[in-house]
This record gives C-alpha cells, structure tokens and sequence, in this order.
C-alpha cells in the first residue's frame, strides 16, 4: 500500500501547483512519506511490469476509514480527485479485499 499523494511516473499525472507544493512539504516533514515514492520507483523502475515472478501494484488509497464489511468500490489506475485537497474515503475493508 502506498499513499494517495504519490503519483504514478509512468502516467505522468496532472497535479495542481498547491497540490505540489504540499507535497514537497511533505517530503521534508515526513520521512516515510518519501519512502513510499522510493519504494514505489523502485517497483517500476527496477522490476518493472512485466517480471515473470513478481507482480506488484502501488494501492494509493484515499484517507482510510473503518467499515465492518467489504462494500463496492471502484479501481482507477489515475486519482479521480485533488488527492490533497479533495481526498475521499476508502474503507480498509475495501483495500485488504482489492490487495488480496
């Protein structure tokens, strides 16, 4: 699981410039939050996507919220919305059931 901020390089997704700029505030705030890109890069760009033994998806959910049981959702390979300042919930539910 990765975190909703990060974007997928390959994709060259559009983010606004505040939304830039927060996140360039989290990379000095938050180590770990630096990490999940670094992790996320290496994926791509070390294993990349078509490795016959590893198969790999970075789940950038939107802030996280408790549900009992696993509802419908939907997958987009892009966000839909600000990841910043238009964040969504998604159930833990609904990631562990996609993950697994």
């Amino acid at each position: 699981m990765n975190t909703t901020g990060n974007s997928n390089r390959d994709l060259r997704e559009q983010v606004s410039f505040s939304q830039k700029y927060v996140i360039w505030l989290l990379r000095i705030l938050l180590p770990p939050y630096v990490h999940n890109e670094e992790a996320a890069d290496f994926l791509r760009t070390e294993i990349g996507q078509n490795d016959g033994a590893i198969e790999w998806v970075a789940v950038r959910p939107d802030g996280l919220s408790d549900e009992s049981e696993v509802t419908e959702y939907a997958v987009h390979p892009s966000p839909i919305r600000s990841t910043i300042f238009d964040a969504g919930l998604t159930s833990r539910m609904n990631v562990g059931d996609f993950m697994a």
